[in-house]
């Protein structure tokens, strides 16, 4: 039978030592410990014991991911659908807990059921109905995002607050999501090393064909696999909400790759047979580290996505050479490898300490920067409004001498939560919120408030949490310029689309508030379609191309930003600007291009330069003790190629 546990052989050629023998079969541990001594000499921020339980907190949810996805992956399998079924559970929860009245006790086992319900679905598929494991659990990734998004309605559901507090401290220092990865840990490492289901997993990952003429029955046992990945993906969701007091239905988005990707760097292998928990636990605590000591660093976020994937690349290369080194299975159930490695454990420990005490002494003398020090958290990169807010904020921090930290949450609440909590852990002397979700920030920001951490929000306001400021615009009155000029434009009657932004996000549900308030006004324009398109050009196009099948005799478009209506103008052709009429919003470069070549009738412009610009300047004066407005609106304006020469965004 296969194990998962390797030791290198005696008389392995190539094998020079002991020391060698101890790195190459503890790949995963002694790249953590490199990690964790460079980022100590690195950052004087990083050894602190707020920032090392942050560190916990933000792996919480990746390693009881992990912890499931290693039961499958022993066993020759892979599951893609844990980010989904985490955001179902998830929203099963919200959905009971708060819509319906049902106890939370009882809310958490229907999310749990959920979530085991969503693993014997995939289970059944693979062992009954012969599809691949990546074809079934592909399938059940956007089943279950779906229901997600159909029970919510596409929106976060609040949190009550006896549900919020799974996502607390006990005794006031020891975070709630750090015992629950613990405990899940322990069980994980049970059911491996300890039951039967165990030896199961290891068996059909070793030889299946050979399990099965064993005796063992891997239909049914593949179906206990798979249903332990969605209770451990459940357990997962409901940390993750409790986390950001919000169940998001668009919440663990390609978390299933995190997940994976700490399995494989804790030592198991894709080809099944081989994996343990705690290297599943080491996997996912490197991801974090990197993560965390990236910020600390400030690292562009575009950077982060390289270096991480550089590491992955390099913990499976690792793997591969730990193997031809001459790593070998021991016999499941020998006592000496547990004992090493528990020895090894230890010794890892000791040298970590020593080192990292050694390397903190040159932090210990180091002076505070003269300068204020800002962070910035940004809801996504990806998109030009929010590259301009960033523009005009790194603008204003170099006149005013502010030392600016920006990241990018990539459109995730929870990696915003954890950007959040590093700048509190770090001591900032202020923060600048851009909310992927309104709800979802309130936490971290009362997080902040506690440190007599000023916050201001910019673009979006932030829930259930004091804030010195908002710096916005606002969306709703934006949604009804943009409902007002494509009504009047087509003689206040006439037939439309709306493209719609991501679900879930507070920018979409504004604007949509905004397009429906405004067109009450005007019972003469006909709204054929709503779709939502995720503030994506390409999404755009393709939304645009598929309504204009069913409904050709269009003539208007409105677009909750200018990405989606460039997109629409790619799938009219030549009707755009002339038989029909598309407005955006947001005012972005290609926008305003867009508007000037009469493609794009108008942009409902919100001046994001303008937003970061006044947000710093804001911030600086919160940090400073000096009196800032509750709120400071930014006017939107309705531009056209009439007044679009005269615009600067």
């Amino acid at each position: 039978m296969a194990t998962d546990t390797l030791k290198s052989r005696p008389g392995a050629s190539g094998a020079p030592g002991g020391l060698r023998r101890l790195l190459l079969d503890n790949g995963a541990l002694t790249a953590l410990i490199v990690l964790v001594i460079a980022l100590s000499a690195l950052s004087g921020d990083f050894l602190t014991t707020d920032n090392l339980l942050n560190i916990g907190v933000q792996a919480a949810v990746t390693a009881i991911l992990a912890f499931g996805v290693t039961f499958v992956i022993v066993s020759a399998g892979i599951d893609l659908s844990v980010g989904s079924v985490a955001a179902l559970s998830a929203t099963m929860l919200g959905w009971s807990a708060t819509s319906h009245g049902v106890p939370v006790a009882l809310a958490v086992v229907l999310a749990v059921a959920t979530g085991v319900v969503a693993g014997l679905v995939n289970g059944f598929l693979i062992a009954y109905g012969k599809l691949p494991p990546f074809i079934a659990t592909l399938a059940m990734l956007s089943v279950g995002r779906g229901l997600a998004l159909v029970i919510s309605q596409g929106s976060p559901i609040a949190f009550p607050g006896s549900v919020s507090h799974l996502g607390d401290t006990l005794g006031g220092w020891l975070p709630v999501p750090v015992l629950v990865m613990v405990v899940m840990g322990l069980i994980a490492a049970v059911v491996l090393g300890r039951t039967y289901i165990g030896r199961s997993m290891y068996a059909i990952g070793g030889n299946e064909e050979a399990a099965r003429l064993s005796g063992l029955r891997v239909k049914r046992q593949k179906l206990a696999i798979y249903a332990l990945s969605g209770l451990f993906a459940a357990v997962a969701g409901v940390v993750l909400a409790a986390r950001l007091s919000s169940a998001q239905p668009q919440a663990a988005d390609g978390y299933e790759l995190d997940a994976i990707a700490a399995v494989v760097i804790g030592g198991a292998s894709l080809a099944g047979g081989t994996g343990k928990a705690s290297g599943t636990l080491i996997g996912a605590l490197i991801l974090a580290v990197l993560r965390n000591g990236l910020n600390l660093l400030s690292v562009s976020a575009f950077w982060q996505q390289v270096v991480i994937g550089v590491v992955i690349a390099l913990a499976v290369l690792l793997d591969t050479v730990r193997r031809k080194a001459g790593a070998v299975p021991v016999a499941a159930g020998a006592g000496g490898p547990k004992g090493r490695q528990a020895v090894t454990y230890g010794l890892a420990a000791v040298v970590t300490v020593a080192v990292v005490g050694a390397t903190s002494l040159l932090h210990g003398g180091s002076s505070a920067s003269a300068n204020p020090r800002l962070g910035l958290s940004l809801s996504t990169l990806n998109n030009p409004f929010f590259v301009q807010i960033r523009s005009g904020a790194q603008a204003e921090a170099r006149k005013l001498g502010v030392d600016l930290t920006v990241t990018d949450a990539q459109n995730d609440a929870s990696q915003q939560a954890n950007q959040l909590q590093n700048f509190t852990s770090t001591n900032l002397d202020g923060i600048i919120v851009n909310p992927v979700d309104s709800d979802a920030a309130g936490n971290s920001v009362k997080a902040a408030g506690k440190a007599d951490i000023p916050v201001v929000a910019v673009d979006r306001g932030v829930n259930h949490a004091s804030v010195a400021t908002l710096v916005a615009s606002d969306n709703v009155a934006g949604g009804e310029l943009a409902a007002k000029t494509v009504a009047e434009k087509l003689g206040g009657t006439g037939k439309i689309v709306i493209l719609q932004g991501q679900a879930g996000t507070s920018a979409a549900r504004e604007r949509a508030a905004g397009f429906a308030k405004g067109l009450k006004a005007y019972p003469g324009i006909r709204v054929l379609a709503q779709q939502p398109a995720d503030f994506d050009r390409t999404k755009g196009l393709d939304v645009m191309s598929n309504l204009l099948q069913a409904h050709p005799d269009v003539q208007g478009v409105i677009a909750a930003n200018d990405e989606m209506a460039l997109g629409a103008i790619k799938a009219l052709g030549s009707k755009a600007g002339k038989s029909v009429q598309v407005v955006g919003f947001d005012g972005t470069p290609d926008g305003l291009t867009a508007v000037k070549g009469g493609t794009l009738y108008a942009s409902v412009a919100q001046q994001p330069s303008q937003l970061g610009r006044i947000a710093v300047d804001n911030a600086l004066k919160a940090v400073r003790g000096e009196k800032v407005a509750p709120t400071v609106k930014v006017p939107v304006k309705v531009v056209t190629k009439d007044n679009v020469a005269g615009f600067t965004g």
